[in-house]
């Protein structure tokens, strides 16, 4: 069996790990670690939860020599401010023992802070997309010496529309370094991605997105709506032995709004949530108080908790059903980390059914059903995103209305006329042989002088 002592980690690394009670590595980190260190460009396929971030992590900060230069040394570019706050706290802990200079940057933070940092000097940066091309950009940032670079959940970045700034900064970046790329799917995008800037990658495939993890269990509760959804969370967080610390996934912004307002009376203070019109301090406390278990309870949207690691989630519940298949195996990725056993739960409406079905074909998995519980009341009041979807005549359209029956027939003559333009005066004056302007009536008064 491998262990960490394979690795042959420095004492200063080695005596971290332990710390933190990491024994065997996962899959990923064990085939990534020899690779990377051979400075070869790498392009690594896993799944959320196995592992990914100390995977290239562990060799870089192996390699990674004590230097006095203000320039960083190794990019590490990550979709989300969370994950940037995630990450830096990762290495933090990795290299607790090792003398180097960390910092993180993203977009809403204070910039001229973020300027004065990067001016004392720094070994490792983590950022998002935009902030970093920001600073480069105004010259605050200098990418001269970056002889790794790190892109951490590509997939997401291009679906956040990251791929200009991406492409800008690869051109910015000196031409000998090493590309190192996770992704949890291959998409044509990444491929394409891949093909410019990769010299050879060896790519490495652990689990892809699609392949259900064996320590995460699923269900599927079949709910007529949204009322009906919230009366089901609320009976099933009432088993607070069970449900510990509980992820619930909405779909958008103002949906994760409605459902905290929702679970007020019933859990109160015992809830967070986080969505990107939600301010950074106010997302960095909601989570922090969710890590530490001050809060029991997490409602998120699927673009801000890409990436977080969050540690010992014993329930992840999608609200409602995510319209891209990839977005579900992110979610239930929060649960079951490592090796550690997971529980995810599907709410789906009639109307959500087929994606669901589009969630077990990519996992060629189907999700076991619940029968829903008699003692949960169903509510038939609608939410207005459920009586516009309901009202829409096409919504009652059947096979009838596509044939025309005695009660349809051809537009008489008079109604087929179409408006060919032109003036209602103009045709008003042909018809009663008038001018048509005031310069027309000199004109015909000129004609009968004449006559």
């Amino acid at each position: 069996m491998i262990t960490f002592e394979n690795f042959k980690l420095t004492k200063q690394l080695n005596n971290a790990i332990e710390e933190l009670s990491f024994e065997t590595p996962t899959p990923i980190q064990e085939q990534a670690f020899p690779v990377v260190m051979s400075g070869k460009d790498v392009v690594g396929i896993a799944q959320t939860g196995t592992g990914k971030t100390l995977a290239y992590l562990l060799p870089i900060l192996q390699q990674l020599k004590f230097s006095k230069q203000d320039n960083p040394r190794i990019l590490i570019m990550v979709p989300t401010r969370e994950l940037v706050t995630q990450v830096v706290e990762n290495i933090n802990s990795y290299a607790k023992y090792i003398n180097i200079r960390v910092l993180g940057i993203f977009g809403e933070a204070n910039i001229k802070l973020q300027k004065q940092a990067i001016a004392e000097g720094l070994d490792i940066l983590v950022a998002t997309p935009g902030r970093l091309y920001d600073l480069v950009i105004k010259r605050s940032l200098s990418l001269k010496d970056i002889n790794k670079l790190v892109i951490d959940e590509v997939d997401v970045m291009l679906d956040l529309g990251f791929r200009p700034q991406l492409i800008n900064i690869l051109d910015l970046l000196p031409a000998r370094r090493q590309n190192i790329m996770f992704s949890a799917t291959m998409t044509d995008d990444v491929d394409a991605l891949m093909d410019d800037f990769f010299v050879a990658p060896h790519r490495i495939s652990i689990a892809p997105s699609g392949t259900p993890l064996d320590n995460i269990s699923q269900q599927a509760y079949p709910v007529k709506n949204f009322f009906t959804k919230v009366n089901l969370l609320t009976h099933l967080l009432s088993n607070k032995e069970e449900y510990q610390k509980v992820l619930v996934f909405v779909s958008n912004k103002k949906m994760a709004d409605r459902l905290f307002d929702c679970l007020e009376d019933s859990f109160g203070s015992s809830k967070a949530i986080i969505h990107s019109n939600k301010s950074q301090n106010y997302r960095m406390r909601s989570v922090q108080e969710f890590e530490s278990g001050e809060k029991r309870l997490l409602i998120a949207t699927d673009v801000i908790s890409r990436g977080l690691d969050l540690d010992k989630v014993s329930h992840v519940i999608n609200f409602d059903t995510p319209a891209y298949p990839e977005n579900y195996m992110h979610r239930i990725g929060r649960t079951g980390r490592a090796t550690l056993e997971g529980k995810s739960i599907l709410f789906y409406t009639e109307r959500e059914e087929e994606a669901k079905e589009a969630i077990e074909s990519l996992m060629d998995y189907k999700i076991p059903l619940i029968d829903f519980p008699e003692e949960v009341v169903i509510n038939n009041e609608l939410i207005p995103e459920e009586r516009i979807e309901t009202n829409d005549k096409s919504f009652f359209r059947n096979e009838k209305d596509e044939k025309k029956g005695p009660s349809h027939h051809e537009k008489l003559e008079k109604n087929k006329k179409v408006n060919e333009g032109g003036s209602y005066r103009k045709k008003l004056a042909a018809k009663h042989k008038k001018a048509q302007t005031r310069g027309d009536k000199q004109f015909n008064q000129q004609k009968k002088k004449k006559r």
